[in-house]
């Protein structure tokens, strides 16, 4: 199990980026993780690191800044390591590859390519996100912010895979995104997508509409919404978290002082566990090959649990049922 790493991409790399590496492969024995980026920058922070055989190197010279033009970035600087990620997933020399990197870039690399998977009409970015009956998925969360109603319906497919074999939904429900639970609420791309899954195989899963607070109130598995929305949701939910927990923490923190290291202790677990390094990424689904996008600002747990996530994606052939669902399903048999 090879895994491309982009060791430039991130707030803080490469630092947290080769640190999560050495401890994914320290986790992993079946593991190697393939390092891309500056030789100059990287190889002093794999001295004296175990299992250092299973860290090699694939150098580069450029890197894509977290600010710059995903495409402008990609066509002046041939060399840079996203796009060296996405040459070696296609050229089949990894099975995946994982980049905490300008996500623009990502999935713009991976556009250029044109490396979907059979029937796939557009990618899409999925993300877990906690609720009160455990963890759901959000798709899309950025990769397609001007869909049409068979890409929200292939983000249904691939998002209850994902539930499926991921999360281990025996039969995950899916919820479409709008602005009333209501089936004629929304505007056409919603109650076209709507009527999509109702006359598809999966309108036995499929519960109808779903607002914003059911999200993480749990309704629904799979959660389906353009990229748009589904952007503007994700980082509204980490606001909201970050929020919460500063202000529940001081008030708790006061009310108890008699308790004091008690409560800081179980609210700093509390955080640990819902924090987004928790998962460590968000997957590009329907992308040939397995792509995990993570957060800007990931340090070395987020990474070590994007790599982990990576190599469970591709030990699950995720991508081989995707495939078979959507050969199935008459919905994707027209060209767009």
């Amino acid at each position: 199990m090879l895994i491309a790493l982009d060791a430039m991409g991130g707030d803080h790399a490469p630092g947290p980026i080769v640190a999560g590496a050495v401890q994914a492969v320290a986790a992993d024995p079946q593991l190697s993780v393939l390092l891309v980026g500056d030789q100059v920058r990287v190889e002093p922070l794999l001295a004296g690191v175990a299992h250092r055989e299973r860290l090699p190197l694939f150098h580069c010279t450029q890197a894509v800044g977290m600010e710059e033009s995903p495409v402008v970035a990609l066509r002046k600087k041939p060399d840079n390591s996203i796009s060296r990620c996405w040459q070696l997933l296609a050229q089949q020399k990894v099975e995946g590859i994982v980049s905490a990197g300008n996500t623009g870039a990502m999935v713009a690399g991976g556009l250029l390519l044109k490396r979907f998977l059979k029937n796939v009409r557009r990618p899409g970015i999925a993300t877990v996100m906690p609720t009160l009956k455990g963890p759901c998925v959000l798709i899309d969360v950025g990769a397609n912010v001007n869909p049409r109603p068979e890409h929200l319906f292939q983000y249904g497919v691939m998002g209850s895979i994902f539930a499926r074999h991921i999360l281990q939904r025996s039969q995950p429900t899916i919820g479409l995104m709008n602005v009333g639970s209501e089936e004629q609420k929304g505007h056409d791309l919603a109650k076209d997508t709507h009527a999509l899954f109702n006359s598809s195989p999966l309108r036995n899963q499929f519960i109808g509409n779903v607002e914003g607070r059911d999200i993480h109130r749990g309704a629904a598995d799979v959660v389906v919404c353009d990229g748009f929305v589904g952007n503007v949701i994700l980082k509204t939910s980490e606001g909201v978290f970050e929020f919460t927990m500063k202000m529940v923490f001081q008030e708790l923190l006061d009310a108890l002082d008699g308790e004091r290291d008690k409560a800081k202790q179980t609210l700093e677990g509390l955080i640990h566990r819902y924090d987004y390094s928790a998962f460590g990424g968000a997957p590009l689904l329907g992308i040939d090959g397995v792509c995990i996008i993570c957060h800007g600002s990931s340090g070395d747990r987020a990474i070590k649990n994007a790599l982990g996530v990576a190599a469970n994606y591709a030990r699950a052939r995720l991508n081989e049922l995707i495939v078979k669902e959507l050969e199935a399903s008459p919905i994707t048999a027209a060209e767009e």
